[in-house]
C-alpha cells in the first residue's frame, strides 16, 4: 500500500535535513520513497516555498500537477478555488482518493506556518522501527498519514515526545 504522510518541523530547514536521512533509508531498502514535495516557510516570508522533488520520482510517483494542485488548495485557495470552476468536482474527487480531504487542507493551513517546514511523502514498504530510530532527535511531528489506524498511532506515539 502506498502511504501519503506529512511530517512537520519547527524550523524552516528541518524538512530538508530529514529528507537526506529518508533518501539514505531508501538506499538501505527500509522504505520506498516514490515521491516527495518539500515546503519551507522562512521567517519573514509572506508565503511558503514549495518544491516537487522530481529526482525521487519513480514507479508510483505523482506528477508535478498533483503537488501544484495540493499546494494551491492549501496556500492559495481563494485564487485557485475561483479559477478551478467546473473542474473543481473532478479535482476534489481525485484529491480525496489520495487522502486529501477538506479537513486535511484546513489542517495543513493551520500547521504549516511561517518559520516551519514540512515534507509531503509518498512511500511504501516502510520498516517503521528502523525509520523511527533513524529520525530520533529531528523534532518532527507526524501531522497526517493514511496508514492504518494502528500503524498511525504507533508512529504518532513514537514521535509524540519530539524524539
Amino acid at each position: 500500500m502506498t502511504t501519503l504522510t506529512v511530517l512537520k518541523f519547527t524550523t524552516a530547514r528541518g524538512a530538508e535535513y530529514v529528507l537526506e536521512t529518508l533518501q539514505r533509508l531508501q538506499k538501505q531498502r527500509l522504505l520506498i520513497l516514490h515521491d516527495a514535495a518539500l515546503v519551507t516557510w522562512p521567517p519573514g516570508a509572506k508565503k511558503p516555498k514549495t518544491r516537487h522533488l522530481t529526482n525521487l520520482a519513480g514507479q508510483g510517483a505523482l506528477d508535478g500537477a498533483f503537488w501544484g494542485l495540493l499546494f494551491g488548495l492549501i496556500f492559495l485557495i481563494p485564487i485557485a478555488g475561483a479559477a478551478l470552476g467546473a473542474a473543481a468536482g473532478a479535482i476534489a474527487g481525485y484529491m480525496t482518493q489520495m487522502g486529501v480531504t477538506d479537513d486535511f487542507v484546513k489542517e495543513m493551513r493551520q500547521i504549516v506556518t511561517e518559520g516551519t517546514s514540512a515534507l509531503f511523502l509518498l512511500t511504501s514498504e516502510e520498516v517503521p522501527d528502523k525509520i523511527i530510530d533513524a529520525l530520533r532527535g529531528t523534532g518532527l511531528e507526524v501531522v497526517n498519514t493514511n496508514l492504518s489506524k494502528e500503524a498511525e498511532e504507533k508512529l504518532r506515539q513514537a514521535f509524540a515526545s519530539k524524539l
